[in-house]
C-alpha cells in the first residue's frame, strides 16, 4: 500500500512524518483492502492542519480533517474521526435497514 505525506506552506520534522506514518499503518490493519493513503500538512494564517485520506478498494474515499494548535495534536483528531469512519463501514447497513428491506421484499 502506499503511503503519501505532503506538506503545504509549512515544514515538517522528521520525527512528525514517521508519527503519522506510524498512524496511517495502524488505521490501514483496521480497512478492508486498502490501497492508498495520504496525509497532508498545512499551515493557513498560524492554524495547523492535517488531512487524512485512505481510500480503499470497493469502498468510498474517506476523508477526516482537523485543525489544531500544532500539527500533532490535529493529526491525532484527525486519525480519530478517520478510525470513527473506517469503524463505521466495517460495520455496514444498521439492522433496521436490512430488517425493512426484507419486509418490503
Amino acid at each position: 500500500m502506499r503511503v503519501t505525506i505532503t506538506q503545504r506552506h509549512c515544514e515538517i520534522p522528521d520525527a512528525l512524518r514517521e508519527r503519522a506514518r506510524d498512524l496511517v499503518t495502524r488505521l490501514v490493519k483496521v480497512a478492508r483492502r486498502p490501497q492508498t493513503a495520504q496525509v497532508i500538512f498545512s499551515e493557513d494564517h498560524g492554524a495547523a492542519a492535517v488531512e487524512l485520506r485512505l481510500h480503499a478498494g470497493r469502498g468510498p474515499l474517506l476523508v477526516a480533517t482537523s485543525e489544531g494548535t500544532d500539527h500533532r495534536s490535529a493529526l491525532d483528531r484527525a486519525a480519530a474521526r478517520l478510525r470513527r469512519q473506517i469503524e463505521k463501514t466495517r460495520r455496514g447497513a444498521p439492522a433496521r435497514r436490512r430488517a425493512a428491506a426484507r419486509e418490503s421484499a
